[in-house]
């Protein structure tokens, strides 16, 4: 299987996401695709040629889940991208929202707070899908920290690439914009 990377350009021109800002995501979006096939072709050709028990291939075993999750993380920030709505009160997603956080300016209040932590990463908010409950993550890298059997509902991007260019350290500035750019119906999609 090869993975054909996503055309986002449709993103350009949302309201506190620079043009430049943007193309270098994407820039660097691709670049994952790019490597995750990459690694995969060369995982398989070690495999085809007996390989397996020598020292790269289990690096690059482990190097597959970084770029795999780059590419695929990336995939779900751009996707929940692009929105101009308030998140639709009447769906799914709200209602779960409430009935697990309160009220959704608690779970907003929260997923804001996580976003502001030094240092980088993602904020995700995921579903456990043993019990439909939601939590909101701290995601530092691409490869560590996701919660085993739980789906990714909505994911902001907090490396710096994500912001540097148009906030510089203002990220709080940012996460303001990200928030007014949610397109919720991807994340509603995503709920179980």
């Amino acid at each position: 299987m090869t993975y054909i990377a996503k055309d986002y350009s449709k993103l350009i021109g949302i309201e506190g996401f620079s043009e430049t800002l943007l193309k270098n995501h994407f820039t660097l979006y691709q670049g994952y695709v790019t490597n995750t096939n990459k690694v995969l072709d060369t995982l398989r050709q070690m495999l085809k040629d007996g390989k397996t028990g020598i020292p790269e291939f289990a690096e690059l075993k482990r190097r597959v889940g970084w770029e795999f999750n780059g590419m695929r993380l990336h995939e779900y920030y751009f996707e929940n991208l692009g929105g101009k709505e308030e998140i639709n009160e009447e769906g799914r997603l709200y209602r779960k929202i409430i009935e697990e956080f309160g009220s959704y300016e608690i779970w907003e209040k929260d997923f804001k707070a996580i976003g502001t932590m030094r240092g980088i990463g993602w904020v995700i908010l995921y579903q456990d899908i043993f019990n439909g409950g939601l939590i909101n993550f701290w995601i530092n890298e691409h490869d560590v920290s996701h919660p085993s059997g739980c789906n990714p509902i909505l994911i902001m991007d907090v490396f710096e690439h994500a912001y540097m260019i148009d906030y510089g350290l203002k990220k709080s500035e940012y996460i303001e914009a990200f928030f007014k750019n949610i397109n919720w119906s991807a994340p509603e999609a995503r709920l179980k």
